[in-house]
């Protein structure tokens, strides 16, 4: 006989995660005064941070150092804040979990669901800022839909993993939340990485870091008006479909492991 987990259909899965999403979305923003306008106000503020540090303080003689930072930032955020609230989303979905049969990747997958829709609005804002301080629309543009799809995907495979290790441990919420820390120096969101003399050195950087390739790639596209590396996107491309389908591997392995850890807790 089968479980009502398992008889839940690709195309059903996603339409649970899409309403999950969209419920804990209008729920969140009902919590506060300003609601929905807390997507662009909240990055903005971080880009604001850092544009005083960075640019008034230590007088940065980096070229277009705002437009640089918020295309940097703004790419960065996206990342970093699915992945840490990806992170807690099990442990999160307790009460859930003891009263339904769900699959277990549905609870961070809802979570990276509601940072891509904050995101779409960050993006649109980011590219009207842009037109309007005139930075063209050009035929390099396009090359928008591919990042950000292997960015969403990149924030899947890292989302579910990261789920998985705080499932076996929370100590591993704090050691996310430090790397995604050390992600924000090492992905050059407020440095450039083609400043680095050592071509090995940044080759290795890029190869080890790839949300560094990605958002030196959206930089490419939007402030260069130039294609992306193609190789180099290639590459990011195959790390995280291997992240993927670790993550994938796992939970397909680990569903009633999981529900047992989160619930007995």
């Amino acid at each position: 006989m089968k479980t009502r987990e398992s008889a839940l259909t690709f195309s059903q899965i996603i339409t649970l995660v899409d309403t999950l999403a969209r419920f804990h979305l209008k729920g969140e923003a009902q919590q506060y005064l300003l609601g929905y306008f807390w997507w662009i106000l909240e990055p903005l503020l971080y880009v604001a941070v850092f544009y005083i540090v960075f640019e008034k303080l230590l007088q940065n003689r980096q070229p277009d150092f705002l437009y640089f930072l918020m295309v940097g930032k703004l790419t960065f955020i996206w990342f970093s804040k699915s992945i840490n609230q990806a992170a807690n989303s099990l442990d999160g979905s307790k009460g859930l979990m003891a009263q339904l049969n769900l699959r277990k990747e549905i609870p961070p997958l809802a979570v990276i669901q509601q940072g891509f829709y904050r995101q779409f609005v960050v993006f649109g804002f980011l590219l009207i800022f842009l037109v309007f301080n005139g930075y063209a629309v050009n035929a390099a543009w396009w090359w928008l839909i591919p990042l950000i799809l292997v960015q969403a995907l990149l924030t899947i495979g890292v989302g579910l993993l990261a789920a998985l290790l705080v499932c076996v441990r929370l100590d591993f919420r704090l050691l996310i939340q430090l790397a995604t820390v050390f992600l924000l120096f090492m992905s050059g969101v407020f440095w450039d990485l083609n400043a680095i003399t050592d071509e090995r050195l940044r080759h290795w950087l890029m190869v080890l870091n790839p949300l560094a390739t990605l958002i030196d790639a959206y930089r490419q596209v939007l402030m260069l008006g130039t294609s992306p590396n193609v190789g180099k996107l290639g590459w990011v491309l195959a790390e995280t479909l291997l992240l993927l389908f670790l993550a994938l591997f796992a939970y397909h392995h680990l569903q009633f492991w999981v529900a047992r850890k989160v619930v007995s807790r």
